[in-house]
């Protein structure tokens, strides 16, 4: 029996006892109450791996205190063809991040090159193919930015999740499982492997064991979405170095387009 098991039924031999002891009129009225109340618990309860938990803790602590890191981040992304088949895309992503305020992300794949530039202030994405660029007025942190131009934009920055502060904290509320599976090998590099489930999502972490606890691979399985997965792999991860706040500028190049874009209605 597991322990969230015992707490439950604890829980209902000690409200019993309590309950004893108030006249028989009022313990009609109470008890299907506590009834709900101990159902809801139960309902509730997570199956939350501590270890598990120390491992993402620990891994969001080195990438917290990082003051500035490059990495390189290959991705596969699979979509639905006209025929209802599932086809994959793939594109590699160097990021850099530099302070509480500084991103730039390059992104090359099937479907084009873009990048994204924010120096703080504003968000610049340019588009190598169509020669066009965006600039909008950005939150001043990193964090916030993110939120800002998904939730207006629909803009996606590649393993962003893995850089908020409370990601462990969100994953725990998000997830109704959360489990180490044990230790495996991936390019040679041995890792902590930990899936996280719900009714939604099934996603899987491996997090390298070597002297620092960084992301190694990742991969999201939309349950609900023909089981169609995003998945990533980390290398060549650059931590602290020092990067010129040029880098993060934008500077549109010759003949570029100005374009407009609208928010998410």
């Amino acid at each position: 029996m597991s322990s969230h098991s015992v707490c439950f039924f604890l829980l209902i031999f000690i409200a019993y006892i309590l309950i004893d002891h108030i006249t028989m009129k009022k313990k009609s009225l109470l008890l299907p109450l506590l009834l709900i109340t101990l159902f809801g618990y139960a309902q509730e309860a997570k199956d939350i791996d501590s270890t598990a938990i120390f491992i993402l803790d620990k891994m969001g602590e080195v990438i917290g205190d990082l003051e500035s890191v490059t990495f390189e981040l290959k991705n596969s992304a699979d979509e639905l063809d006209a025929e209802n088949n599932i086809r994959k895309h793939y594109s590699t992503s160097v990021i850099s991040f530099s302070g509480p305020n500084k991103l730039l992300v390059r992104t090359e794949g099937e479907k084009g090159k873009r990048s994204f530039n924010y120096d703080g202030f504003y968000l610049s994405y340019y588009n190598y193919d169509e020669n066009n660029y965006v600039t909008l007025e950005a939150p001043e942190s990193t964090i916030a930015m993110f939120d800002e131009m998904n939730k207006n934009y629909d803009f996606q920055f590649p393993a962003a999740d893995f850089f908020y502060p409370s990601f462990t904290d969100d994953m725990m509320e998000a997830f109704d499982s959360i489990k180490l599976l044990g230790k495996k090998t991936i390019d040679g590099e041995e890792c902590y492997h930990i899936m996280a489930t719900n009714k939604e999502f099934n996603v899987q972490i491996w997090v390298s064991n070597k002297t620092y606890l960084l992301p190694k691979h990742f991969v999201i399985i939309y349950k609900n979405k023909s089981n169609l997965q995003y998945e990533s792999t980390f290398s060549n991860w650059s931590l602290n170095p020092n990067i010129p706040n040029s880098v993060f500028d934008f500077m549109p190049p010759p003949n570029a387009r100005l374009i407009s874009i609208l928010k998410k209605s």
